[in-house]
């Protein structure tokens, strides 16, 4: 059973599973998305929930939908979102954990340890 984040809207949470898929190259240009009905009942959410996901896909031009055969990544959808997901991670998320770091006066050699060198 999947578990929701409820502060966030869970196509929102449906769109970045999409792009974790696409950014992973478990789905490539040219191939099709889970249909809508089958990513609903797998997901247990209703259809129109997973249409607003994919549409924003749509809309960004990195998913295609081709007229009675579903959903498709567009070619070059993996280097669009890899640019937006960066941008979207030093604009909002980075910021936050650069002043926790600062916070707790971490510097870089403590950061990039791995537990072998503990």
């Amino acid at each position: 059973m999947i578990e929701w984040n409820e502060s966030q809207p869970i196509f929102l949470q449906i769109r970045q599973r999409l792009v974790e898929m696409i950014l992973k190259s478990q789905v490539k240009p040219g191939e099709a998305l889970p249909s809508i009905r089958q990513a609903s009942a797998d997901l247990a959410v209703n259809p129109l929930t997973v249409t607003k996901a994919y549409q924003s896909l749509v809309d960004q031009g990195v998913v295609e939908k081709k007229r009675g055969m579903g959903m498709y990544v567009s070619e070059g959808a993996h280097a669009v979102l890899l640019e937006q997901e960066r941008e979207a991670f030093l604009k909002e998320v980075w910021p936050r954990i650069r002043a926790q770091i600062e916070a707790l006066g971490l510097d870089l050699k403590t950061l990039m340890q791995t537990e072998a060198d503990k």
